[in-house]
């Protein structure tokens, strides 16, 4: 079999399994007696295991086959999860990824876990433990398991409400064929049925035997599940070099029979939680049995071949707009009917390309819990990071990009924003901290909104070092506002930080923060109280790929400026423009704003607005800052289509990049955020 076709699958899988283990053993951190998610670990861990062995990745397999053996001894009561073990198993996953990402390199997912596998063998010998753990359950690990196939009192426990609701329990005895060449790998296959039909619950020999082929021709388990008998039973035996599936349906009377009374558990031995995870295992499997008959609503698509698709609607995009343009000129009642047709068919496919790109930040947010973890441990510090709106989604482009700003500004939070224990009890705060990370959608943006209840920002002393460092002047200071004082903070190489972190500084670096969310097309703010916290706003739009936009004329130019960042437009005459320490401003409702001169600075050669009475003015929004553009003419609105500016243009100011027009013509974008200083 060719194993690299299956290769990226391989890789896909795996780093959805990598990501539910760190997901739910911080679950399991906060909640160190809930079976439930002990089990749902082990599952993961075990389906990893199988499918890295499969592929031949041994270092893999093992150190997955290491953290199986602790997590079976923690969700059968007889280890008790503490610090040590927690460390560990993070440690384990960290191995895990960065193998995982030297096969994604095309490596060989090789790697020295000798000293991570030791670790985890003393967990499961008992030999790591300190005194304070000595009272635990001293078990030497599985090699003293008893054999056969009977059942402790909390599995029989889980097969008797899994009836209750409903499920049926079989047991069922495979046989391979006596020529079969891979045994492990038939096992395997099967088991990959079973636990997608429902859940297996105990199997003999145990899992780790059957893949090692420590098995003559048969194996048992006990099974979970919705499906009929003879379905079942019919999928098992058409496995490839299966002879054979025995299968019986149990009721409450044999399973009683099943109980081990010769090691029962004492009463007074079982956790206070004993129902509650049996409870909710039990929620775990039905889910799983009911999805297992389903038939799957989605599929995997690579990310290129949704960017082609992209690339071949905005040709036709492009050529929509033209074929309106003809249409209008030759005035035929069938083109045109056929054309606005075309339009109305095309407009909702861009809606459903646009809707396949877009992405749940849940795929970005989903990495910080675990950072955050480590962090608060490296700094010691509690904190607590509280995640919302994580199913708000945005286009893959601009998912791509968002990762780095925000893991910035969240360690910022951390390091700088959450106070040390004692100062915080000493404040009367609560010892632990709050993150909050937030995203929601506001008309044609996202907004990642990312609050702290730490010590806030510190007005005079950040003002006080923009003056020292010459970013500002005594005089002007005296007039900003306080989110004028703290966007100061994203000045190139500002900083308030007595002593550089390794972690972060608030203030180093956040310029590349800045910088990155401009390119997006996004905004960056900052609301800050002292004592009580700050919270950083990004704003960003849905998409990059395909916008409505304001198509402009200067000259014989057409230009384009994004209609997210218009408020409205308007006429002016030239005696209302202003001049106010040198520079143009206007009076708009109310308020002064400049207003801009976009021919001056793109030094179109064509037009000169000077020489007119009244000009047409766009009024365009950042934040809070407002701004008027001059232009010549208005053309009107449009859907138009990205395209990236070569190296040649790259550094043209306010110009973001350029579109096809309906008819051949090339316009550039304006960037209305390098407008607004």
């Amino acid at each position: 079999m060719d194993m690299n076709a299956y290769l990226s699958m391989f890789i896909d899988e795996s780093n959805d399994h990598l990501q539910s283990l760190n997901e739910n053993l911080l679950r399991l951190e906060s909640a160190p007696e809930d079976l439930s998610i002990v089990q749902v670990i082990f599952r993961s861990a075990h389906t990893l295991k199988g499918m890295s062995a499969t592929m031949g990745f041994e270092d893999l397999a093992s150190l997955t086959h290491e953290m199986e053996n602790v997590l079976d001894l923690v969700r059968n009561n007889k280890l008790k999860m503490d610090g040590f073990i927690f460390d560990t198993l993070f440690k384990s996953l960290d191995v895990l990824d960065s193998m995982v990402q030297d096969i994604v390199g095309g490596g060989t997912g090789k790697a020295d876990v000798s000293n991570i596998v030791a670790s985890l063998k003393a967990i499961v010998s008992g030999e790591y433990r300190t005194d304070a753990a000595a009272g635990a359950p001293a078990k030497t690990g599985m090699d003293g398991e008893p054999r056969g196939i009977e059942l402790d009192q909390f599995q029989i426990s889980v097969l008797q409400q899994s009836m209750e609701t409903g499920h049926q329990v079989f047991h069922i005895i495979v046989k391979v064929r006596e020529d079969c060449v891979l045994k492990a790998a038939r096992a395997y296959m099967v088991f990959e049925l079973l636990e997608r039909s429902g859940e297996v619950v105990k199997s003999e020999p145990s899992v780790q035997e059957i893949e090692q082929e420590k098995f003559d021709r048969s194996f048992s388990v006990y099974l979970i599940t919705h499906k009929p008998m003879e379905e079942l039973k019919t999928q098992i035996e058409n496995v490839s070099e299966i002879e054979s599936a025995q299968m019986t349906l149990l009721d409450e009377e044999s399973l009683s029979l099943l109980s081990q009374p010769s090691k029962p558990q004492p009463a007074a031995d079982r956790p206070a939680e004993d129902k509650r995870p049996a409870a909710d295992e039990n929620k775990l499997r039905t889910s799983g049995a009911q999805s297992g008959g389903a038939v799957t609503k989605t599929i995997r698509v690579d990310i290129e071949r949704l960017d082609v698709l992209m690339n071949l609607f905005s040709e036709l995009l492009i050529d929509r707009v033209r074929l309106e343009q003809l249409a209008g000129e030759i005035r035929r009642s069938d083109l045109t009917e056929t054309v606005e047709h075309m339009a109305r068919v095309s407009g909702d496919l861009q809606n459903i390309v646009l809707k396949l790109r877009m992405v749940p930040v849940e795929s970005v947010f989903n990495r910080f819990p675990r950072m955050i973890r480590d962090l608060a441990k490296t700094l010691d510090k509690k904190v607590d990071l509280v995640i919302t709106g994580a199913e708000t989604e945005l286009d893959r482009t601009v998912i791509d990009e968002i990762g780095d700003p925000l893991v910035h500004l969240l360690r910022n939070s951390i390091d700088h924003g959450i106070e040390a224990t004692e100062k915080r009890l000493q404040a009367g705060k609560p010892e632990s901290g709050t993150v909050n990370l937030r995203a929601f959608h506001s008309g044609n943006n996202v907004f990642i909104e990312i609050e702290d209840d730490g010590g806030g920002i510190n007005r005079e002393r950040v003002l006080a070092t923009a003056i020292k460092n010459g970013v500002v002047t005594a005089d002007q200071g005296k007039s900003m506002s306080d989110e004028e004082v703290y966007m100061l903070l994203f000045a190139p190489g500002f900083s308030t930080a007595e002593k550089i972190s390794d972690i972060s500084g608030r203030g180093v670096g956040l310029d590349v923060v800045q910088t990155k969310i401009n390119s997006l097309g996004g905004a960056v703010g900052i609301q800050s109280e002292l004592g009580k916290g700050t919270v950083f706003s990004i704003q960003l739009p849905l998409t990059l790929s395909i916008i409505s936009a304001m198509l402009i004329k200067l000259g014989s130019e057409k230009f384009a400026i994004p209609l997210s960042s218009i408020m409205e437009t308007s006429i002016i005459r030239r005696e209302q423009i202003h001049h106010i320490h040198g520079s143009q401003m206007i009076e708009f409702r109310g308020a002064i704003i400049p207003i801009v001169s976009l021919s001056r600075l793109l030094a179109s050669p064509d037009f000169d607005e000077s020489q007119e009475t009244e000009t047409e003015v766009v009024i365009i929004r950042k934040g809070d800052k407002w701004a008027a553009v001059m232009v010549d003419e208005f053309i009107g609105q449009s859907d138009i289509v990205l395209k990236p500016l070569g190296n040649y243009l790259n550094g043209s100011p306010a110009v973001s990049g350029a579109t096809i027009l309906g008819d051949g013509q090339v316009a550039l974008i304006i960037d209305p955020n390098a407008l607004i200083k």
